[in-house]
């Protein structure tokens, strides 16, 4: 638990004597002054908690340094103990909430000590609800900074993708337009990629060759050659026939995966100008 720290206030030594004694059984820190602007100056240097003053003292009143007291510590908790019943100047004072409560003089100790007790209980429990206040207001401004990046990052991902699907299509459609064919079949044995033109050359309906097993669609002459290029980085072969109406083919393969996390192999399709008297072949 914090030091409680209780101030007490009043221009009479005997009766400050005799709330000492009594309040200092409770475990308070206790700080005394014979005037209210001994008590002002004490308020400036010690966190006070509760403030239990006289209301007639000579210089000021207790009622002004009571609302002094509130502009100076507004956190404390303010006590009026006396037996001069001005009720005008202490009923506005309350009404300004610059007094907590008000007891009179002579005081009952049980009763006095119960009202400073719970003095200090209200003090504490606004102390820690200005806390939980203050720690909510951090962490909502923490979520709402990180809330502000998560935007950012997501707009930046976002710009990242749409860039990147653009970028996709634009390869689609450069595949599309090659005047050569071109299919690509993954390690597992699937076509992954293959252009319109592939498909008319190995005589397949457009879209059919994709996600199928190599070994069920495409021609036994390019299987030959996929199988060749497990130990191959590069491979060339002309006047490939497929099997189909078209012409002899040349064949470019290229192994994938040197630079990638994508393994498998790319065949290029040229179909060959007729009359073509080249015969060689290469690495094959």
């Amino acid at each position: 638990m914090a030091q409680r720290i209780l101030l007490i206030v009043d221009d009479e030594e005997n009766i400050l004597r005799a709330l000492v004694r009594l309040l200092r059984r409770d475990g308070y820190t206790l700080l005394t002054a014979g005037s209210g602007a001994q008590g002002l100056e004490l308020l400036a240097q010690h966190p006070v908690g509760v403030i239990l003053s006289d209301q007639r003292m000579p210089g000021m009143m207790g009622t002004e340094f009571l609302e002094r007291a509130k502009e100076a510590r507004p956190d404390t908790v303010r006590i009026m103990l006396s037996g001069y019943t001005d009720l005008q100047s202490v009923t506005e004072a309350i009404n300004r909430g610059a007094i907590y409560r008000f007891l009179t003089k002579p005081w009952e100790d049980d009763l006095l000590r119960d009202n400073i007790r719970q003095a200090f209980e209200h003090h504490e429990l606004r102390a820690e609800r200005d806390r939980l206040a203050r720690e909510l207001q951090a962490a909502n401004e923490q979520l709402a900074t990180s809330n502000q990046g998560l935007e950012r990052q997501i707009a930046s991902q976002s710009r990242t993708l749409d860039q990147n699907q653009r970028l996709l299509e634009l390869s689609r459609e450069v595949l599309e337009r090659l005047p050569v064919g071109v299919v690509g079949v993954s390690d597992d044995g699937k076509v992954a990629v293959a252009n319109s033109l592939a498909h008319r050359l190995v005589g397949q309906p457009s879209g059919a060759l994709l996600e199928q097993e190599a070994e069920d669609v495409l021609p036994a002459s390019l299987q030959e050659i996929c199988h060749l290029m497990e130990h191959e980085t590069t491979f060339e072969r002309h006047h490939v026939s497929l099997g189909t109406a078209g012409g002899p083919l040349t064949v470019h393969g290229t192994r994938l995966g040197a630079a990638s996390g994508c393994h498998g192999n790319v065949l290029v399709l040229v179909p060959e100008q007729a009359g073509n008297e080249s015969g060689e072949q290469s690495n094959g």
